[in-house]
């Protein structure tokens, strides 16, 4: 059986998490959060967040153990944009567009 966690609005676009999300796919839990520690990307911190929540879940839900669990599924989708406007040349206005993504991880017992 398999336990989701959710974490939205990150603030994070998806462009920057894609490439930590790819990389903690289908490893031990334990794995997963030593690699995402030692990983510089401010990002890397909010996923590892979502993962730890993911692995509570699971314990306090299945009763299993987090030796026992692997991020079977993780993925990052965008979430709501914050549209902001800068001045430009010619007395124009320019579009900022603050994105943001929601991150999902689902944490499964393994098969041994």
């Amino acid at each position: 059986m398999s336990i989701r966690a959710l974490s939205k609005n990150t603030g994070i676009s998806v462009k920057k998490l894609k490439p930590i999300v790819n990389l903690v796919r289908g490893m031990n839990v334990n794995e997963a959060l030593v690699q995402l520690q030692f990983m510089q990307s401010p990002a890397a911190e909010k996923v590892a967040k979502t993962v730890k929540s993911a692995v509570s879940n699971a314990e306090n839900e299945l009763m299993a153990r987090s030796e026992d669990l692997i991020v079977s599924e993780i993925f990052a989708n965008e979430g709501p944009r914050l549209k902001r406007y800068r001045a430009e040349a010619r007395g124009r206005a320019g579009r900022i567009q603050k994105r943001s993504s929601h991150i999902t991880v689902v944490v499964a017992e393994e098969s041994v």
